[in-house]
């Protein structure tokens, strides 16, 4: 088994949580752990020509190395010439393929309804001349502003709003058009869907999220084939020094281990909590793509595995909706998604999402299920009061 981080998985037929367990681990050597602990070092011993993987930290890490190979095997399982590289949040990872694919003068089209961030980013490359366009990610209508892009950028499931495209559909016109297509997997993660496997160039993802899933470790990741699209991205890490701590990449890898675990957990409790929801008359807008009538439901039971952890809805006013927070007691009002402890928020407090005053995003943990669709429905009634 090499150490390379572009080595193909040595379990490519195996069951999903097989990968997750044994994902990246170097050959068993006597009495050695079988996951290395970090290793911290700023450089590394390098008499002569300097050659070898490891010569200065902002570089390579062992460390990093175990780690993105794991999460190579489940981007892209039994595939060779796939790489990956880890970054210190997702939003690292975001601008490095962003920034390092585009120059002045180019097109990106980026989802109308994606991460709040974004807006942001597309001030940033607008000051630096490229034009940026928007389309919603529902119905796949970026197609429509695709003409003269270079890279097409990907959101599915869309955060907050869950809609999803048909990311095949969109990566064969992209590349059509001479575009690049990059797709941010954070909430679907590798076990959800494999962009890679449909045709994008690039799987981009915040390690932050369900990925590692304890809430605990900023990291973000790209995963794409070899050549020099991604080696552009790596040139731009060691610019920026976007890099992951060894400390942070090892907690992420020990995490990996549990990911099918907690996917499938997540996903089944997810599915029970949106079911308990549809009944409810101060509910609307209810969206989980694994729901058979939500309207991305078709499309994404054809390129999803698993329909993520999130839920979302609206109540009706912010009064309400901050009175049901308030009223969890097994969900903690707070941002992001993806850990083994529910989390809810209202979303508009951020002013960065075009979402009602009453919406609310829904993380939905590892808790038993009859526990949290209890507490979620018994705050519903408590906060119409």
């Amino acid at each position: 088994m090499s150490d390379s981080p572009t080595a193909g998985t040595p379990f490519p037929d195996s069951g999903e949580g097989t990968r997750a367990v044994r994902a990246g681990l170097p050959e068993p050597v006597k009495h050695e752990p079988t996951l290395p602990g970090p290793v911290f070092a700023a450089h590394f011993h390098l008499p002569g020509e300097p050659t070898g993987p490891y010569a200065y930290g902002r570089d390579e890490n062992p460390t990093w190395t175990h780690l993105e190979r794991a999460i190579g095997e489940l981007e892209a399982p039994g595939q060779d010439g796939v790489e990956t590289l880890a970054f210190a949040s997702g939003m690292a990872a975001i601008s490095s393929v962003l920034f390092s694919q585009l120059r002045a003068g180019d097109t990106v089209v980026l989802p109308a309804d994606g991460y709040q961030a974004l807006p942001l980013v597309r001030a940033q490359l607008e000051g630096y001349g490229i034009e940026v366009r928007t389309a919603p990610t529902g119905d796949d209508a970026q197609l429509g502003v695709l003409d003269g892009a270079r890279l097409l950028w990907i959101e599915s499931p869309s955060n907050p709003g869950l809609d999803v495209c048909d990311i095949r559909r969109l990566v064969e016109a992209a590349h059509a058009r001479g575009a690049l297509v990059a797709v941010d997997n954070t909430l679907a993660t590798p076990l959800g869907q494999r962009p890679l496997e449909l045709g994008a160039d690039f799987s981009v993802a915040s390690g932050t999220k369900q990925l590692t899933g304890h809430g605990d470790v900023l990291l973000g990741y790209v995963t794409g084939r070899a050549g020099e699209p991604m080696t552009a991205v790596r040139r731009w890490r060691k610019i920026v020094g976007a890099i992951p701590g060894p400390m942070e990449a090892w907690l992420a890898h020990r995490s990996i281990a549990t990911l099918q675990l907690r996917v499938d957990r997540q996903a089944a409790t997810a599915q029970a909590v949106a079911e308990a929801l549809r009944g409810r008359p101060e509910v609307t807008g209810l969206r989980y793509p694994g729901l058979p009538d939500d309207p991305s439901h078709k499309v994404a039971a054809r390129q999803m595995r698993r329909f993520g952890c999130v839920v979302s809805f609206t109540l009706p006013t912010r009064a309400r909706a901050e009175r049901f927070l308030e009223a969890l007691r097994l969900v903690d009002d707070a941002t992001s998604f993806g850990g083994v402890r529910s989390t809810a928020e209202r979303r508009g407090r951020w002013g960065g999402d075009a979402v009602p005053e009453g919406f609310v995003r829904l993380s939905v943990g590892a808790e038993d299920p009859d526990d949290l669709v209890a507490d979620v429905l018994r705050a519903l009634g408590e906060s119409a009061a």
